[in-house]
């Protein structure tokens, strides 16, 4: 049994349904709990729609349950992918600080948006881990929301017991654009990204690889010929060739820069990370000025509408409008539960906490490196060490990210401050530092309410 809590997802539950109607390896019952239930009905009709196509292969029924404690009774399996309302606080995220002159790419993992993203979600993950703690205290919690190393991370401080692992499509991605390297500058033939082997270390949205193979060439080869191949980038504000690409899409001049600087690659999209170090945002006068890199900001637009856009989605499938296409998603979720359940084993990379495998990162702290998945459990695979550099650049965030949930758990805004003053990010004048979180904190009150908001030094 699975249980899924935000099964009102527009993006994650439809993608399980697809793999798990895709799979004839085990079967069962899926739960779907969300905070909006009637979103998660509605998902329950979606998985039952593509559970009765002629395509699926795998036996699963769907139902949407009204508490927490329902969706997570005897379950195998917790998927966790929660979203408060964009409107209500991923706008405020994004909006205000640009008030300021701070510009973010995401605004979901690091930054102020990550920041407050953060301090909304280290409440929600106390209690998803506590109900997993009394209701499927063996169960395997798979987590998928962002900030996904502070998530990860609550779901073990409560729970220390837990089965929880972070996943995260970054480094996949990463893999696709290695394999097309290699056939462009090795003469490989085409390969998938899971021919890709690489070496993980780091924390979600700011790893790197320092090995990368691909049967038995070395990819470093393929990065230096591309390296080698472009001149330095000369993207112009508004320039047509950024200005007209997805807001998730990539030229990858970030990631080669990072290379060049520091002789390893970073395994994320350069919308990720740029938000991490301060160059590429920073100076920035407008938004367009972040075209200069090849990536563009996401609107604050963009979040709010693509709700009703993938609600609209759903309900076109649901009336027949639209026809139902089982499809293969590209992603790992049932793989990695059909190792856990002893059918085949799995390497892949994830997000769990640090016993040894980033070894000069703090123990304990939530980090990202390859792990073997079998029935006996998850064992992350020693990464090695960072160079000293780049370690400076992750130990920061590493720490900002441990000072959260601390103050998470003691519902403390001051030492959340903290956090959010060390952001590398926040460059602008101390007391507009404070009028920034201030801000921030007015606009999301009625999300921070497990916090000591009169008691606040920081916004008196």
């Amino acid at each position: 049994m699975i249980g899924f809590v935000g099964g009102g997802s527009r993006d994650w539950a439809e993608k399980l349904m697809h793999l798990l109607a895709l799979t004839d390896s085990f079967g069962g019952r899926v739960r779907l709990y969300d905070l909006d239930h009637e979103s998660a009905r509605t998902n329950a009709e979606l998985g039952r729609t593509i559970q009765s196509q002629e395509a699926a292969v795998g036996d699963w029924t769907y139902e949407a349950v009204e508490t927490l404690d329902a969706a997570l009774d005897g379950a195998d399996f917790v998927v966790c992918s929660t979203q408060d309302p964009p409107a209500e606080t991923f706008a405020n995220d994004l909006d205000i600080p640009e008030d300021y002159g701070i510009y973010q790419t995401v605004g979901d993992t690091v930054g102020p948006g990550g920041t407050f993203r953060a301090l909304r979600s280290i409440p929600q993950y106390r209690e998803i881990a506590a109900a997993v703690r009394e209701h499927c205290p063996d169960a395997w919690v798979f987590n998928f929301t962002n900030p996904m190393t502070v998530c990860t991370r609550t779901l073990y401080e409560e729970y220390p017991e837990i089965n929880a692992v972070g996943i995260c499509h970054e480094v996949y991605h990463v893999q696709e654009w290695l394999a097309d390297l290699a056939e462009k500058h090795l003469d490989v033939d085409e390969a998938g990204y899971e021919a890709v082997d690489v070496t993980v270390k780091g924390v979600n949205h700011f790893t790197w690889i320092d090995e990368a193979t691909l049967r038995g060439r070395d990819l470093f080869e393929a990065v230096d010929a591309e390296l080698a191949s472009r001149d330095p980038p000369e993207y112009e504000p508004g320039d047509p060739a950024v200005a007209d690409m997805s807001v998730y899409g990539t030229n990858h001049e970030v990631t080669l820069d990072l290379y060049r600087r520091y002789g390893v690659l970073p395994a994320a999209g350069d919308r990720h990370l740029v938000e991490f170090v301060p160059w590429y945002l920073d100076p920035v006068d407008a938004p367009e000025d972040v075209h200069r890199w090849g990536i563009k900001l996401t609107p604050s637009s963009h979040r709010v509408e693509s709700w009703p856009e993938a609600t609209a989605e759903r309900e076109a499938v649901l009336s027949g409008e639209e026809p139902v296409e089982i499809t293969e998603p590209g992603e790992e979720m049932v793989d990695l539960m059909t190792a856990l359940l002893g059918r085949g084993a799995v390497k892949t990379n994830v997000n769990v906490p640090n016993r040894g495998q980033c070894p000069d990162l703090p123990e304990g702290a939530v980090v990202e490196t390859n792990a073997l998945l079998t029935e006996d459990g998850v064992t992350p695979l020693t990464a090695g060490t960072l160079p000293a550099p780049v370690r400076s650049l992750v130990e920061t965030h590493v720490t900002n990210q441990e000072t959260l949930v601390e103050a998470g758990f003691a519902g403390d805004l001051d030492l959340a401050f903290r956090a959010f003053r060390n952001e590398p990010l926040v460059t602008i004048d101390p007391a507009e530092i404070e009028a920034l979180f201030a801000d921030l904190v007015d606009a999301e009150r009625d999300y921070l309410a497990a916090y000591d908001i009169d008691g606040a030094d920081v916004l008196s």
